[in-house]
């Protein structure tokens, strides 16, 4: 028995060291502590078991035993402790016990500590709030990635839960190999105000992202405690104050709410520029009264001979196409929304000019030649787009923040810091939330994308009141106003808001998907309405877009759970990758006029021709020359991708797909700005400084995006290596700056969509080009 004598105001700890030379497990050692609160035991030799049951044995072993803190009724007391050592060998076992006590148990704060630990021989330290602090960060750090570690923090139990088989049992705990932070609150988690900090080294480092040595392959029983000895430093230090918070709620808001501003002021200088120069255009007035300005394109005195080039016939495929005759012309005070109207032919020419495999095979086509359907309908059409969106934000996200609430539920009820990557050095909780910062920088998206949507809305408006005047230059000139895929281009960026503030609830590799699925349908949106922009009776429905948004989704899910290592699953994706370029290809070559339902070798066929007619025919230059540079271009560019993907395989799939969304959207923006220069338009001052300040956004939103602060494609240890701290007001990390800058990023690019052809609204539509 020993006596412990402790002093008022003076946490005694002591520590129990017994060795013993044995190393026969069927009659191992037994020692069993009694205090005045509780019993702790353990045998000698000390077996931990690892990975596939491996085994591994201590001689050697160390523990702390549970403090005692004196009563204020009494200045000190002697406390008894009893050891009682015993075995079942029918011979003598020599062993060596060693009673001490520990003189650095308690932590202070701001001051860093440094003690090392093994397996078999764990440390805790208890830690006392000072009275004005309310939440404190243990930040613990290790030259050495290995041994694997765990650290905890657990509530003033006994016995306390210090080996590695019990250590998950209570509290909050993280593993660790050079790193780790764990951020504490006082009220919510330790209304005692004091806790303790458990150190727990384990026998393998295969929970770390090690591997187990050759050496000790097998079920063979070894000692291997030297090997496994590990230096430690822990600091801890005080958290942010409230104060903090309101700074960065504050700072958050008011940055965006700059943009509204500065919108509501390029709102103004424009309506009283349009006011000061508005001028009734010759010709006008005796145009009014019909509204429409018919403006002749004839076929002969455009079209080079050769002109039905690529309109191969389809009778064979689809028993052959008849002509809309005039009769069969909805009303044109018809409104209706059918989907048959939709599609259907609107012939406003002679018989011969009707006929679209003839106009959109034309070598120099004219805005005006793809924009002869009816606008109302066509306008409906594209509506859709934002109706579709809208059921499908809502079907999206439901499930995802119910998924997201039971993973941060998981994390607070287990305790388990592993579950979710974090950047712990600036991770800054509120209420259930681990991350309330990761989640805060995400309202700039929902932010920008509602005031997208105000300016959509205000344009929309003006273009109505305009087409109520029967305005000329609303009719007849500029690029034909179709605001639905704008809309859904503002409510895409608001929900891609809404879902990366729930992938941050708890980001793991599992709901990556989640912050990436519409990021992808920003990118489609994008590329139809730079499509739609010249194309706007041949673009893409809203169904078609957005079961292949599906499809690509669903690729996104199979490539989580199969494009870690199966070959089979890129071979496959890598076709379908390639196979829909083609496609893609021979639909923008020939305008629309290729339809796999009305020929199932159309693809083939179409192919074959352009190989003939301009690689071989004419070898010198192609029928669409233009067309032809751009679809060889992006055919290189996605080949290359799915090359890429076959020789490389990357894990984070969800990001490889985004980043051909991303690549052949600018490849298709480059190409329209250069050919907008090449046909003497101009760009004005507003969609000049779009263009700038989205470049520049752009590169610095980059810049944070690429400064790696956790990696859900390692193991949590290896991830937590590269935390950081935080870097703007002592709230936001990098990644959160990159939320800001993305989502003005984001808002600039869809400003650019929306003014890049104004300088065209005074241009009649038979002289602008379509490319």
């Amino acid at each position: 028995a020993f006596s412990l004598y402790s002093l008022f105001s003076q946490v005694d700890a002591v520590r129990v060291y017994v060795n013993s030379s044995s190393e026969n497990l069927r009659y191992p050692v037994l020692f069993v502590v009694r205090q005045q609160k509780g019993v702790l035991s353990w045998q000698v030799p000390l077996i931990f078991r690892g990975l596939y049951q491996r085994t591994y044995n201590y001689q050697e072993v160390s523990r702390t035993l549970c403090p005692s803190e004196p009563t204020p009724e009494t200045r000190s007391s002697d406390q008894i402790i009893f050891v009682d050592v015993a075995s079942m060998a029918p011979f003598n076992i020599a062993y060596e016990l060693l009673v001490t006590r520990l003189k650095n148990f308690q932590l202070e704060t701001n001051k860093a500590f440094n003690f090392t630990a093994s397996p078999s021989q764990p440390q805790y330290f208890l830690y006392k709030f000072p009275q004005d602090v309310d939440s404190v960060i243990i930040n613990v750090v290790s030259d050495a990635a290995y041994p694997c570690s765990v650290v905890s923090v657990q509530d003033i139990v006994c016995p306390v839960y210090d080996l590695d088989h019990n250590v998950e049992f209570n509290g909050v705990y993280q593993s660790m190999t050079k790193q780790a932070a764990i951020t504490v609150q006082q009220r919510k988690d330790f209304p005692g105000e004091q806790f303790f900090v458990v150190f727990v080294i384990k026998p393998e480092d295969y929970a770390c992202g090690g591997s187990v040595p050759s050496s000790i392959h097998g079920n063979v029983n070894r000692t291997w405690n030297l090997q496994r000895t590990k230096s430690l430093q822990v600091t801890i230090v005080p958290s942010i104050k409230k104060s903090v918070y309101v700074q960065a709620m504050f700072f958050s808001f008011l940055s965006f709410l700059s943009f509204y501003l500065g919108s509501v002021v390029v709102a103004f200088v424009h309506y009283i520029s349009t006011d000061m120069k508005l001028t009734v255009p010759p010709g006008s007035v005796s145009t009014a009264g019909s509204g429409m300005m018919t403006s002749s394109h004839p076929i002969s005195a455009s079209t080079p001979e050769g002109s039905s080039y690529g309109a191969i016939d389809e009778s064979s495929c689809g028993g052959g196409r008849q002509l809309s005759s005039p009769e069969r012309r909805p009303p044109a005070g018809s409104d209706t929304d059918s989907s048959v109207e939709e599609e259907s032919d609107f012939d406003t020419m002679p018989e011969i000019e009707s006929d679209k495999n003839i106009i959109r095979t034309k070598v120099f086509l004219y805005l005006s030649d793809l924009s002869r359907k009816d606008r109302r309908i066509v306008s409906k059409k594209y509506k859709i787009y934002f109706w579709n969106i809208i059921t499908i934000a809502v079907f999206y996200a439901l499930p995802v923040v119910q998924l997201v609430i039971t993973y941060q539920t998981v994390v607070n009820v287990t305790g388990n810091q592993d579950i979710c990557y974090y950047n712990f050095l600036c991770a800054h909780p509120l209420g259930v939330l681990s991350a309330f910062n990761n989640i805060l920088s995400n309202v700039g998206h929902m932010m920008l994308g509602f005031l997208f949507l105000l300016i959509v809305l205000r344009r929309d408006i003006l273009h109505r009141r305009a087409m109520e005047m029967k305005d000329i230059y609303t009719l007849d000139y500029g690029i034909p106003k179709h605001f639905g895929l704008f809309y859904a281009m503002g409510i895409a960026l608001m929900m891609e808001g809404v879902l990366s503030a729930c992938y941050h609830v708890c980001p793991n590799y599992s709901n990556f998907q989640f912050d990436t699925s519409f990021m992808y349908m920003i990118a489609g949106l994008c590329m139809l309405k730079l499509y739609q922009t010249r194309h706007p009776d041949i673009n893409a429905s809203a169904y078609s877009a957005y079961a292949s948004f599906a499809v690509v989704i669903s690729l996104a899910v199979l490539g989580v759970v199969f494009g870690k290592n199966d070959m089979w699953f890129w071979v496959i994706f890598s076709m379908i990758h390639v196979l829909a370029s083609l496609a893609l290809s021979t639909q923008i070559y020939y305008m629309g006029r290729f339809k796999i339902g009305e020929c199932y070798t159309g693809i083939f066929r179409r192919a074959v021709m352009v190989l003939y007619t301009d690689c071989i025919q004419q070898c010198s230059r192609p029928m669409y020359m233009d067309r032809m540079v751009l679809l060889i271009v992006g055919n290189l560019v996605n080949w290359s991708f799915a090359i890429f993907g076959l020789v490389y395989r990357p894990r984070d799939f969800a990001s490889y797909i985004l980043g051909i969304f991303i690549c052949n959207l600018l490849l298709y923006l480059a190409f329209y700005i250069i050919m907008k220069l090449r046909s003497s338009e101009k760009l004005l001052p507003i969609p000049m400084f779009c263009i700038v300040a989205t470049a520049v956004v752009w590169a610095a939103a980059l810049y944070f995006f690429f400064q790696t602060l956790s990696s859900w494609e390692e193991t949590p240890a290896e991830s937590r290596e590269k935390n950081r701290p935080c870097i703007l007001l002592g709230f936001f990390d990098d990644h959160d700056v990159w939320h800001f800058l993305s989502a003005a990023a984001l808002f600039f690019s869809f400003l650019v969509l929306l003014t890049l052809d104004d300088d065209l609204d005074t241009v009649r539509r038979d002289k602008i080009p379509v490319f």
